[in-house]
């Protein structure tokens, strides 16, 4: 296992001594035949799982990567915090702690994710309408959409991607 920005081997061991390592996951000693190495720390393999799929990390592959204090699998990964790193509103880098929002494959920070019209803030629960590239609350909906002749536009759910597990 590797995760970017981490070391990618593991300290040496002693040839010859029995030197018992602790899982960082259960804490537990590891005496299984295999052993992960990722961040800087020994798993067991059953130990080293996705934070939101629960996959087992070491069985679907060879990267794992962590952000806002979770150890994720690529998909997690890209489906939380997406691909660019930018934000759709205001076209900023999103830092790798922040938390985001998503609406129809866009990221926006938390403060970004606002209503066009109003410029409120949209909260998880909050339902929201995704109209030609705009986000809009449900009280500034536009009036066509309420009367039903915008039936080709979407109407969703607020969906935060903060930690849709």
């Amino acid at each position: 296992m590797v995760n970017p920005g981490g070391s990618a081997q593991p300290p040496p061991v002693g040839a010859g001594s029995l030197s018992w390592k602790r899982c960082a996951g259960c804490g537990g000693k590891i005496a299984d035949r295999f052993l992960l190495y990722a961040m800087d720390s020994y798993w067991h393999s059953r130990c080293l799982k996705c934070s939101c799929c629960q996959a087992q990390l070491g069985e679907i592959g060879t990267t794992c990567y962590t952000k806002s204090g979770m150890i994720l699998c690529r998909n997690d990964y890209i489906r939380l915090f997406g691909n660019s790193g930018a934000c759709s509103a205001c076209g900023q880098s999103i830092p790798a702690s922040e938390l985001v929002m998503r609406a129809q494959g866009n990221v926006y920070h938390l403060k970004c994710f606002t209503c066009s019209t109003c410029r409120n803030r949209l909260v998880p629960g909050d339902r929201f309408h995704y109209i030609n590239g705009s986000l809009f609350c449900e009280h500034d909906r536009p009036t066509a959409l309420i009367n039903g002749h915008l039936s080709s536009l979407q109407t969703n759910p607020l969906l935060p991607d903060q930690k849709v597990c």
